[in-house]
């Protein structure tokens, strides 16, 4: 079963066998454009060619032997020209209509066109977070700019079905409402709204009671969204800089946005009974808004897919399709679902850039040494991760006593300086350093710093005394784990500063020749690919 999602934003393709996910990849990490596609609206024939063709060939599939490609994507339910977002809406329908299983048999050679499955964005949301879970029934919260007509799915996942409770129409929506102050805050509209997540910590929620008078729940489950005007608050943001006054704005959006989803996740809870809630959609991304649903205990427990943005309905597309046809589904158990090469053939790029390396007796030590040295080290270990988060394997690595090296890894990577970066630490350990939502493998909550470690790890600590954390399982990480061990012996602290490997307006790295360019362009100290070892000349 090969999942597609290509509508919106962030093309993606996953592989489910036998209910088993066998890869899963972004076409970003391929095309090396940052979300995957062309800034044009309605792209939708930009297909993840690239990525599916990677998950066939990693499965040995070819397309002939599919029993289905499912498209996260159903252009019947599409809203009609005129309704709500754009007048775009009635020629995307369609197109849908017309030729959407045709050019996706184009790119797929081989392909029976009625194999084509189509499948409510938001279900395979829901699909890709409550069948991933490792809990037979949760309630379901799905929250993200828009679907077909809807922006909002409330499920209950039980007995191996999905039944949906509610849904709220468009144009009412909360991933709007935050992409529309991520543009007025100078930042790019559908994919830089973390970035306002970052900024609303260094501000005070002066616009509250405003924000609560355009935006509340109706009590039936759903929510209403009003127009709001926001030059009438801030001016527009330029120039890079920011005022107190943008920081305000952003604190008051996020505050509201968290009282609004803990509100429908009462009501979800009310209905269901459930102990466990599971999330998905790009508003699931919200580390801040999950911290704080985590702490209220609304849920007993929450888990949310890795993925959660788009580019995860791929997955959830193909599982949604998997189990109707009678396939088992298995839990995920990691999100390094993505490309990797063994030692021989990244030796062979080593040889072909014609960079000194070595390969030490233990890369994980040989790293912790060049880190405990205030050395910042690129880290290319191991299957890339899907979805937004670096978790280890394609990683940009610091020292996290020192609070310089954040100004120093921001600079690396082109970004904001109000931005912080996550520390990593063994799962084990986390208990002693943060409190919160723990463990947190997936770097998907935030943990307050324990007051007094905030001066030990300066580097991860944000404004608000908060940081994202990782923790590390040394069942499923042993190579990080052993690097984390290897750092505590040298410095007295278990933790390491992770954050992605990539500069501004790049994606991710994927493949070594991404990584090797990093390294050529940036200032960094090492970069440990696989078992090797690339140092900077002096």
């Amino acid at each position: 079963m090969l999942g597609v999602n290509a509508v919106f934003h962030d093309p993606a393709a996953a592989l489910v066998v036998d209910g088993i996910v066998v890869a899963a990849a972004e076409e970003e990490r391929f095309s090396r454009r940052k979300h995957g596609k062309r800034p044009v609206p309605f792209s939708t024939w930009e297909l993840p060619e690239q990525a599916a063709a990677w998950c066939l060939a990693e499965g040995q599939i070819t397309p002939r032997e599919l029993d289905a490609v499912a498209y996260s994507y159903d252009p019947s339910l599409a809203a009609r020209s005129g309704d709500l977002i754009s007048n775009g809406w009635e020629e995307l329908r369609n197109l849908y209509a017309r030729r959407a299983p045709s050019f996706l048999a184009a790119a797929l050679p081989g392909l029976e066109l009625d194999r084509v499955a189509f499948v409510a964005h938001h279900v395979a949301h829901a699909a890709s977070t409550c069948m991933m879970a490792p809990f037979p029934s949760s309630a379901v919260m799905v929250l993200d700019g828009r679907g077909e007509s809807t922006s909002y799915l409330g499920g209950h996942w039980h007995d191996g079905k999905l039944d949906v409770l509610v849904t709220q129409p468009l144009p009412h929506s909360l991933g709007l409402m935050y992409e529309g102050v991520t543009e007025h805050l100078g930042f790019l509209r559908s994919s830089d709204e973390y970035k306002v997540m970052a900024l609303a910590a260094y501000g005070r929620a002066r616009w509250l009671e405003l924000m609560r008078d355009v935006t509340w729940t109706d009590g039936k489950g759903g929510f209403n969204v009003m127009p709001i005007d926001w030059a009438e608050l801030t001016e527009p943001r330029k120039d890079g800089g920011w005022s107190t006054a943008h920081a305000d704005l952003a604190a008051s959006v996020q505050l509201r946005l968290e009282e609004i989803v803990l509100e429908l996740a009462t009501w979800l809870q009310c209905r269901t009974g459930e102990r466990v809630l599971t999330m998905a959609g790009g508003v699931a991304l919200n580390c801040v808004a999950n911290a704080r649903l985590a702490a209220e205990r609304v849920f007993e427990d929450i888990w949310i897919q890795p993925a959660a943005g788009d580019a995860g309905t791929a997955l959830g597309a193909a599982l949604h399709v998997a189990m109707k046809l009678g396939d088992r589904i298995q839990p995920m158990r990691t999100a390094a679902l993505g490309r990797h090469w063994d030692d021989a053939a990244l030796e062979d790029c080593l040889r072909l850039a014609r960079v000194p390396y070595e390969r030490p007796d233990d890369i994980a030590r040989a790293t912790a040494i060049v880190l405990a040295a205030d050395g910042i080290v690129g880290w290319f270990q191991g299957s890339s991760e899907f979805g937004p988060r670096a978790l280890g394997h394609r990683s940009l690595l610091a020292n996290p006593r020192r609070a310089e090296n954040l100004m120093r890894l921001n600079d690396i990577k082109g970004r904001e300086q109000f931005r912080p970066v996550a520390p990593m630490v063994a799962a084990h350990r986390s208990v002693e350093i943060f409190e919160g939502k723990l463990p947190s493998p997936f770097m998907l909550f935030t943990q307050k710093v324990r007051a007094n470690w905030r001066d030990r790890i300066p580097a991860v600590v944000h404004v608000d005394g908060s940081a994202r954390v990782q923790t590390i399982d040394p069942a499923s990480e042993p190579l990080v784990s052993r690097l984390l061990q290897h750092v505590e012996d040298l410095t007295g602290a278990p933790v390491v500063v992770n954050t992605s490997l990539n500069t501004a307006g790049r994606p991710m790295v994927d493949d070594p020749r991404d990584a090797l360019e990093v390294f050529g362009s940036t200032p960094l100290d090492a970069l440990a690919i696989g078992p090797f070892l690339v140092r900077r000349a002096a």
